[in-house]
């Protein structure tokens, strides 16, 4: 199969006309600031996901990181977090004082359990952060159960909008604390953006005076109320993590198209299995990949060399050579110099996964002829090394 052109990312945003129709109908009113565009946004997205209460900030980072902040950690706390996952889960609760506490995953949904949280607690523990990795569900009813009451859960769900835990519920209405991201490879992207999804009304009033520098009100109410305009003091220390009505347009586009976009990646994913069986491939994937209530943001394979005869780096800069975006979600956090200067406990199943997870491109965007070739040429190396 001759090599492509143009290289295949991991993850591409899926924008049509709409989407460059409703930001342009916002650059023309005169208002692309915060205003009415996203507190729209909030109300449709808190209505999808099943929580009372949404925030929206400018990244899932500082989604994170206000999320921590409006549960008291700080400085002497600590936060327990997998070592599998991008360095906003953990640097959230450094931005605090707080140290994050690295433990172990289940090796098939390659997420946290109730044991390997227990493993790593603590009189200090005050919190957990857990990732819905890859778009996976975690169970965080029974993870609630297992836990001292005192230690709050919150929910990195960065990959997981859309996703649907064993109950029927979306990820977002557990009534935890639970953080999205509308970054550029997201299911739902607006290039970039965040939101906290919640049911504490009085915490929620909280974050939105956070976001905006601490101010008790935001420039869309002191524009359309000026009485306003006068009394807006500073409640207490806040930061600017404000969303912008731009992304909304973007957002409530992308919102009314997710679905169609879930179909889409479904059938992504359904096409590798089949295309990876009948190539003769036996490489398993990330468990509950192909489940219904499965995200689908990162198609994650384990590529182990004992069975594939090729190192799973090699394989990945092959594969790029080809104009094939495969990735690595993760290295893990608890190897990395900023976080292991104490040294770190062992974690074995997420360093050994670590040595063979691969990412292979997937987006609502893809087409099977895409997956073909992705998988023609993933064989050829497999089979030639082998």
């Amino acid at each position: 199969m001759k090599k492509r052109e143009t290289y295949l990312a991991f993850g591409t945003p899926d924008f049509t006309n709409a989407e460059i129709d409703a930001v342009t109908r916002i650059m023309r009113s005169g208002w692309v600031g915060m205003g009415q565009e996203t507190i729209a946004f909030e109300k449709e997205l808190s209505e999808y996901i099943g929580a009372p209460e949404l925030v929206t900030v400018n990244s899932c980072t500082s989604a994170l990181f206000l999320a921590l902040l409006a549960e008291g950690i700080g400085p002497g706390d600590e936060v327990i977090v997998p070592s599998l996952t991008w360095c906003a889960t953990a640097n959230a609760a450094l931005y605090l004082g707080a140290t994050p506490v690295f433990c172990d995953i289940d090796p098939q949904s390659m997420c946290v359990t109730p044991e390997t949280i227990a493993a790593k607690i603590t009189p200090c523990t005050k919190a957990v952060i857990v990732v819905h990795y890859g778009g996976y569900a975690i169970d965080v009813d029974a993870l609630r159960a297992s836990l001292p009451t005192n230690i709050a859960i919150v929910e990195d769900a960065a990959h997981a909008l859309g996703a649907i835990h064993g109950n029927g519920k979306r990820v977002g209405a557990s009534g935890n604390t639970v953080c999205f991201s509308f970054y550029a490879n997201k299911n739902l992207s607006t290039a970039d953006g965040g939101a906290i999804a919640l049911f504490d009304s009085d915490k929620a009033q909280r974050l939105r005076c956070l976001r905006m520098s601490g101010l008790e009100s935001n420039a869309w109410s002191r524009f359309t109320k000026p009485s306003t305009a006068f009394v807006a003091g500073v409640a207490e220390l806040g930061y600017k993590m404000n969303f912008t009505d731009l992304q909304a347009a973007i957002g409530r586009v992308q919102l009314q198209r997710l679905g169609d976009m879930a179909v889409a990646r479904n059938k992504v994913a359904e096409h590798y299995r089949k295309a990876m069986t009948e190539a003769g491939l036996d490489i398993p994937f990330q468990s509950q990949t192909f489940d219904a209530g499965h995200a689908r943001h990162l198609l994650v394979a384990c590529f182990d060399p004992k069975t594939t005869g090729i190192r799973r780096d090699e394989l990945l800069l092959a594969l790029r050579d080809l104009n094939i975006g495969a990735s690595i979600h993760y290295r893990p956090l608890h190897g990395q110099p900023l976080y292991c200067k104490d040294g770190q406990a062992a974690l074995p199943v997420t360093e050994r996964l670590a040595e063979q997870i691969m990412t292979l491109p997937i987006s609502a965007r893809m087409s099977l002829a895409d997956v073909d070739y992705v998988v023609h040429h993933l064989a050829k190396l497999i089979q030639r090394k082998a």
